[in-house]
């Protein structure tokens, strides 16, 4: 897959719409949209579900090991 391509613009009604080439097409109906600089960037839109999955990739460790030297809070007055 290349990273770079031309796509067609057309016009759909009062919209105007991008016809992407083969190898840049998305699956679904929908993509998230965002200007950047003078550019615009598709991003495909990952339901919730797909995207705790995406996670998992990370494994099982936790975020924060176990028995780290952490220092307990101190205790404050609450504001009166």
């Amino acid at each position: 897959m290349t990273d770079k391509g031309i796509a067609k613009l057309f016009r759909n009604g009062r919209s105007q719409a991008v016809r992407l080439p083969r190898e840049f097409r998305f699956e679904g109906d929908r993509v998230r949209v965002r200007r950047v600089g003078a550019g615009v960037l598709l991003e495909p839109l990952l339901d919730v579900p797909a995207w705790f999955t995406e996670l998992d990739r990370f494994g099982p460790d936790p975020f924060v090991p176990e028995g780290r030297n952490q220092p307990t809070a101190p205790v404050r007055e609450v504001f009166e």
